[in-house]
């Protein structure tokens, strides 16, 4: 059997030789590319300042670099088999420590905006191609191992982000937040460059324009639409428009690629229940991560008036704990398989996420530590035998399909949650307002109401502030909660997960019995050959 063509190569060594080495280089990579997404929001009121601009044109730093990952990520998989995923990853690294460099150096709003564009491409390929990488380059006997260690920069690199944006904003310069990623995406190279095998063959396929822009316009339109929904509301029509035009257009992309010979994203994955089910839990915990590290900061910051400093030190024990407990994860489905794992992380995170319905503005520093820290216990068991199982669950000539999807979806899920979840905080706020303030008339006989009646304005304002933080502190318990629900919810899809027997190999006819009259053969025939046997050659 001739071997495969390395762009199309299963999970397995690629090459002969010890693989953590290049592990490790991978996870630099994409603990580089996923620390920016966090670290940046720290440094916005500081960018606001600078640039002399108002608070909805600053958010479009963040907003258009959201939007390009969605635009890049479906092009990654396709990249990466055609020029070979070693040779892209050194050049993403490259490309995103230039345009790093370039937003460092922007003068104005529009100059960031554009260079955060031209970062979010090679940003959005890198942990794409590590992935599909590590596929390539692992033992698949090692494969839950290797995993966990991969995890470490998915879990610890959004959770660290504040902590070190708080630092360099306080007390150096928001610049520095970009300068740092040359001389590390420099270093990142170099280490690709002498470890990462690379292939001698590519899949020479032709690129899908049409499902390109189909799925990239897409994606476009929901990111938009979600992300700008607030400013924009809901019922706009400019909201409905993009909401509309994006379905429409992913639905158009779904039938393209069922068409295709040579499909931009090869969509019979999706028929495998393993790989979808993993895509499903992936949400659910993508949904209450995003929306934890989104409302606990901003409650911490706005309701209790921490600084940004302090706020992500409070956040950084959760993701010490993440990381701790992925390799743990990892080595416990090489042993026994994703089922437990997930189950019991999902519950343990369901029940954390409970923990944190009880904010208050009381509550104290190490109740913040201590509730973030059981839910991080369960997501660290839970994400890395969930993302393991369903990439193990796919064809092997699948796995940049796999992996582009994969990576779709925790971007995808985590904005369009976060989304949702805005719109629940603020109709609770609205709602439990105006059932309060009704409680509150001038005619209270209440003494608080009647002192401040008579000490005048300050003191109504001291009781607004007051009511204001309750309510809010409500809201965001009710958001919490509904995220533990959901939770809740994954741990019965947990429940149905297997570890694949063969991993990402298609399954293979038996072997039609001989005829009785027949002897035995004294050889093995061709039609005896192992299920493996492609893979080994």
């Amino acid at each position: 059997m001739p071997p495969p063509p390395s762009g199309a190569a299963g999970p397995g060594p690629a090459t002969s030789g010890p693989w953590l080495v290049p592990l490790l280089v991978l996870v630099f990579g994409m603990f580089m590319s996923l620390l920016d997404t966090t670290i940046v929001n720290v440094a916005i009121p500081r960018m606001q300042a600078d640039f002399g601009v108002t608070t909805t044109d600053i958010q479009w730093i963040a907003t258009a670099y959201t939007l390009t990952l969605g635009v890049v990520v479906p092009l990654s998989g396709w990249l990466g088999d055609r020029f070979g995923h070693a040779r892209v990853y050194i050049w993403s690294m490259l490309g995103f420590a230039a345009t790093s460099a370039l937003c460092g150096l922007a003068w104005n709003l529009g100059s960031m905006i554009a260079f955060r564009i031209l970062q979010a491409a090679p940003g959005g390929i890198l942990p794409v191609v590590a992935m599909a990488m590590l596929y390539r380059i692992v033992p698949r006997e090692k494969m839950g191992a290797a995993m966990g260690i991969f995890g470490i920069g998915v879990s610890f690199a959004p959770a660290l982000g504040p902590t070190l944006g708080g630092y360099l904003v306080e007390y150096v310069d928001w610049r520095l937040i970009f300068y740092i990623n040359v001389p590390f995406g420099l270093i990142g190279v170099a280490a690709a460059y002498a470890v990462l095998p690379r292939a001698t063959q590519s899949v020479r396929q032709r690129f899908d324009w049409w499902g390109f822009l189909t799925i990239g316009t897409g994606l476009f339109a929901l990111l938009l639409a979600f992300s700008k929904a607030e400013d924009w509301h809901w019922g706009s029509y400019r909201i409905l428009l993009l909401l509309v035009g994006g379905t429409f257009l992913l639905a158009l992309f779904v039938v393209i690629e069922l068409e295709r010979d040579e499909p931009l994203i090869q969509l019979r994955v999706l028929r495998r229940w393993p790989f979808v089910n993993s895509l499903l839990l992936i949400t659910v915990l993508m949904v209450g991560l995003q929306t934890i590290l989104f409302y606990l900061p901003l409650f911490l910051q706005n309701g209790q008036r921490l600084e940004a400093l302090p706020t992500g030190v409070l956040m950084l024990p959760e993701s010490l704990v993440m990381a701790a407990l992925m390799p743990v994860a990892g080595m416990l489905y090489d042993k026994i398989g994703p089922r437990w794992p997930a189950a019991i992380g999902l519950a343990i995170a369901a029940y954390g996420t409970y923990l944190l319905c009880g904010i208050t503005a009381d509550m104290t520093q190490w109740h913040v530590v201590l509730w973030t820290c059981v839910r991080a216990a369960g997501n660290g068991l839970a994400l890395m035998p969930i993302m393991t199982a369903g990439l193990a669950a796919i064809p092997a000539d699948d796995t940049s399909s796999g992996t582009t999807l994969n990576n779709l979806v925790q971007r995808v899920s985590g904005s369009i949650g976060l989304a949702v979840m805005t719109v629940i905080a603020d109709n609770r706020q609205s709602q439990i307002m105006a059932d309060r303030s009704g409680l509150l008339p001038a005619s209270s006989g209440l003494a608080q109401v009647q002192h401040a009646l008579r000490e005048g304005g300050t003191a109504m304002y001291a009781i607004y502030q007051q009511l204001s933080l309750h309510v809010m502190a409500s809201a965001y318990s009710d958001v919490f909660y509904v995220c533990a629900i959901v939770s809740a919810v994954g741990v019965f899809l947990a429940l149905d997960m297997r570890k694949p027997e063969s991993p990402a190999a298609a399954p293979q006819p038996e072997p039609a019995a001989p005829a009785p009259a027949e002897p035995a053969p004294s050889a093995p025939a061709p039609a005896r050959e192992p299920a493996d046997a492609g893979l080994r050659t």
